[in-house]
């Protein structure tokens, strides 16, 4: 197996508004990254992920990009980005930006010449269509946010444009060449000033069904799923194949990740396979659907286990051998793992989200750790919808309450699953803000943050950040933890996760409980004989005659050669 950096690599992705202030405006900002790179030193991390930094009116957290090559007012500027840089380096850590480029902001300047005319040289720079006989629009392809049609009118072009997600988020149309060798361009600007590869957002989205057909089985007058048209459209690998060959392959050691929704294990092969010379790794949403509900994503359910096992499972064993996994359980499109898949309360946030941690960083993959997840950082938990700040949650708010659902329900739904909960401001220490700021930041900080910070798990040598810590050093230290085989250990367990990892005369076993009760396991019979634990988050596993105990949320790593 190739020996490619990025595979031996943890990640810590940053959301630049949330991290850290240092000018007092209530937004983080870069030279407030830079002043955190010694805690992300000694945390262990390689690489951080930077959510967009470019110029943006930020109707999606500036996922709507208005100038490509000018680093946003609030975060700093170009010579802020220029040090960041430089000083990551001397610390041993490389960036990867994140670059949206399925669309951009309708106050970029290819937009704002492209709705000008029909024949102008930006006409085809986006995806227009003329109305159908009827007036209405081209397709009943919904917004991926909520709030309607996926087609918003332009009078001055007499036409439709389509905006998969905020209708000020025109798509780009990638089946126009230039536009193409517009986004090569700006890639070689940045990969030029140092950045060491992207995570490309959207990039299964930007190959469309050149007819646009209507999504299937939607009720009249209602508007259906643009991912039946949109997602790992006609041109997509065609797409990657050529960036990867003009720019990719031209600078050494890169490291990409494409955000891929709606992508099953076997068009994941397509991304990922090294021969095809596309992307290192994809982030998949599979084990982010084991809890969705009548309303898709929106719901009050609880995740089962067996599902989860089941996806993270067929991931491993699909991709190995064919391509790489991205490994991560939130990010600053979900909640926080903790609260989801763990137990957020009092007396369990602490084993849970070090046995969820145990659970992820062992599998194969590179693993990605989101900004205060090292510290247990928990939802939200807001109760007004003034509250939250995301267009998609006021737009879900809004759809819900035109249905009809109690308010408490839809604020429920937005409790377990906005996007804000992951975007709250970091939490630094007990001090006003969390540490974060000393002007009001622009989303309420978590309550809890005098209890949940890193001054006080930096204090606490048993702390969730530790433990974290202790996982990246163990990582680059067995090779069988980035190149061993996955093979699932008692799959029917309905309240245990439970592997092995093997390479050559090293063999893992990792368990992981996910029950609040004290749960019976049996261990494999090669694990009998006194084996090595390097991980436990218990003071001491608790084995007799075969059979581990586990205590509420219990991990335990054994080891044998």
């Amino acid at each position: 197996m190739s020996k490619e950096w990025w595979k031996e690599a943890v990640v810590y992705q940053i959301y630049p508004q949330s991290f850290k202030d240092t000018n007092n405006d209530g937004i983080g900002d870069l030279n407030g990254i830079k002043e955190k790179l010694p805690y992300l030193k000694k945390l262990g991390i390689d690489v951080i992920w930077l959510n967009p930094i470019y110029q943006s009116p930020m109707v999606d957290n500036g996922y709507d990009i208005s100038d490509y090559y000018a680093i946003s007012p609030e975060f700093g500027t170009m010579s802020d980005f220029d040090a960041l840089i430089f000083e990551a380096k001397k610390q041993g850590i490389k960036i990867i930006l994140d670059l949206a480029v399925c669309a951009t902001s309708s106050e970029h300047q290819w937009f704002l010449e492209s709705k000008k005319s029909v024949d102008n040289p930006y006409s085809d720079y986006y995806i227009w269509r003329d109305a159908k006989p009827d007036g209405s629009e081209p397709n009943n392809w919904g917004s991926i946010f909520g709030g309607g049609s996926a087609w918003k009118w332009d009078e001055n072009r007499k036409q439709y444009y389509l905006h998969l997600f905020a209708t000020e988020m025109p798509d780009l149309n990638w089946a126009n060449p230039k536009v193409r060798q517009e986004v090569y361009k700006n890639m070689r600007f940045w990969l030029d000033k140092g950045v060491a590869g992207f995570r490309l957002d959207s990039i299964s989205l930007i190959s469309k069904n050149q007819d646009f057909p209507d999504t299937p089985d939607v009720p009249e007058g209602e508007f259906g799923s643009p991912y039946f048209g949109a997602s790992n459209g006609p041109h997509v690998h065609e797409y990657l194949q050529e960036m990867n060959r003009e720019v990719l392959s031209q600078y050494d050691g890169l490291m990409t990740v494409g955000e891929a929704t709606r992508t099953p294990v076997e068009k994941a092969v397509l991304y990922t396979d090294p021969v095809r010379k596309e992307l290192n790794m994809i982030f998949q949403f599979d084990h982010m659907h084991v809890d969705y509900g009548e309303y898709g994503r929106y719901s009050d359910l609880r995740f089962k286990l067996s599902d989860l096992k089941k996806s993270m499972v067929q991931w491993q064993d699909k991709l190995h051998e064919h391509g790489w996994n991205s490994l991560y359980w939130n990010n600053h499109d979900q909640p926080r793992t903790v609260s989801r898949f763990g137990n957020d309360s009092e007396e369990f946030r602490e084993k849970s989200a070090k046995m969820l941690a145990t659970v992820l960083h062992f599998q194969q993959g590179t693993p990605f750790i989101f900004q205060g997840e090292e510290i247990g950082m928990t939802n939200a938990n807001f109760n007004k919808i003034e509250e939250y700040r995301d267009l998609e949650s006021h737009n879900m708010y809004q759809k819900f309450s035109d249905m009809g659902l109690p308010e408490e329900k839809v604020l429920t739904f937005l409790k377990y699953k906005s996007r804000d909960n992951a975007r709250t401001p970091m939490q630094w220490d007990n001090t006003v803000n969390g540490g974060f700021s000393s002007y009001e930041p622009w989303i309420s900080t978590n309550k809890n943050y005098s209890q949940i910070n890193v001054a006080s798990d930096l204090a606490n040598s048993e702390s969730i950040f530790y433990y974290y810590q202790k996982l990246i050093r163990l990582r680059k230290e067995l090779p069988v933890m980035v190149d061993g085989e996955f093979t699932p250990v008692q799959m029917e367990d309905s309240a245990v996760f439970a592997y092995t990892r093997a390479l050559n005369n090293e063999k893992l076993l990792i368990v992981g409980s996910f029950s609040d009760k004290r749960i019976r396991f049996e261990l494999p019979t090669e694990f009998l004989d006194d084996p090595e634990i390097i991980m436990n988050n218990y003071d001491k596993a608790v084995q007799q005659n075969g059979v581990l105990y586990l205590r509420p949320y219990e991990a335990v790593v054994y080891r044998i050669k």
